[in-house]
């Protein structure tokens, strides 16, 4: 079975940059090359980006 992926473009929500992305996955990070911010791909159709969530130190626990 292939994995979804998609070529658009689409808007950083952070700054609104213009973002230009090619053969992404559902829940892939990618990063805004305008504010640098780190970007969860939510959905494909349509293209829909939300704030990654921050990495937590675990500390062994």
């Amino acid at each position: 079975m292939e994995l979804a992926t998609v070529t658009a473009q689409s808007e950083c929500p952070e700054c609104f940059d213009e973002i230009h992305l090619a053969a992404v996955m559902q829940n892939e990070i990618v990063q805004c090359s305008g504010c640098g911010v780190d970007l969860e791909v939510m959905e494909l159709e349509p293209l829909t980006l939300e704030l990654a969530p921050e990495e937590e130190e675990d500390w062994g626990e």
